[in-house]
């Protein structure tokens, strides 16, 4: 008798186990929930209020509340709005859930919906909100510690190819971008090593739902968003484009929000028409 195989650790919650040690690390070094918790609340309870209505409307049951937790920490840990206002919490959360939901095309999701509300939001009210900008740089243990811990989720989760991808990727292009602008390396490369990309290498990019399915298309698409960025970055350094708009202020999570939803769609688009098609092609044959 064949004894019953050990179930590995679904990756899934890896991924909160992440999201989690990013917030509290965040916390502890540079406050990034500040003194008042109350736009954690809000936005936490937000996207678990969300999910669980738009699930029961949607398929019925009980969902698996994980993306909630990390769409809704995640609105906190990046969100940074004006003053006291917290209605860009709630709003963002709201955002990021309900585009699961209504932004779809045959039975899946186009947008990381975190990567939506927080892109969303700052197209909507970009006098109101902006976005983290600490940097783990200074604090080598702590960035340490967790891409370590990032690295062991995504090979878990088997996209390790498109974190480190990204990261080599945006290594090359921040080089040839001090071509032009002469900044130091250091000044180009710098922002990779901070909560916001350390994020999105991790949670959006690599989001299973939203990402189309083959290596070697998971790579080129990869490649036109690093692109996107840093043709961004460099409009910004030839003053056609604001500092202070909301494509400078993230530039790498609106390029995943234009190019990634399109190459899921046509990738989708195409199985779907090979499907309607076959019963056809069997038929004639």
């Amino acid at each position: 008798m064949t004894a019953p195989q050990k179930k590995g650790i679904d990756p899934r919650w890896l991924s909160g186990s992440l999201l989690t040690l990013i917030l509290v690390v965040g916390q502890w070094k540079y406050q990034i929930l500040g003194d008042d918790y109350t736009g954690w609340v809000i936005a936490f309870a937000v996207a678990i209020a969300a999910e669980l209505t738009l699930y029961k409307l949607h398929s019925g049951g009980f969902p698996n509340l994980l993306s909630a937790y990390i769409s809704g920490n995640s609105v906190v840990i990046l969100l940074k709005p004006q003053g006291d206002l917290l209605w860009p919490f709630a709003m963002a959360s709201l955002l990021s859930i309900v585009s699961k939901y209504v932004l779809r095309y045959d039975g899946r999701h186009l947008w990381n919906p975190t990567n939506f509300g927080i892109c969303a939001l700052l197209l909507l009210a970009p006098s109101k909100v902006s976005i983290l900008s600490h940097q783990w740089g200074n604090d080598i243990g702590v960035l340490i510690a967790i891409w370590a811990v990032g690295l062991l989720v995504v090979v878990r989760a088997r996209v390790w190819h498109l974190t480190v991808g990204y990261l080599t990727l945006f290594t090359a292009l921040a080089w040839v971008r001090t071509l032009f602008n002469h900044h130091p390396f250091a000044a180009e490369w710098g922002p990779i090593t901070g909560p916001m990309y350390t994020l999105f290498v991790f949670f959006m990019v690599t989001d299973p739902r939203t990402i189309v399915t083959g290596r070697a298309k998971q790579l080129l698409v990869l490649l036109g968003i690093a692109l996107l960025e840093c043709a961004i970055r460099m409009l910004v350094d030839a003053e056609q484009l604001s500092g202070d708009s909301p494509l400078a202020i993230a530039p790498g999570m609106f390029a995943l929000f234009f190019l990634g939803p399109v190459a899921l769609w046509w990738q989708l688009r195409g199985k779907r028409r090979e499907r309607l098609e076959s019963p056809a092609l069997a038929t004639a044959a």
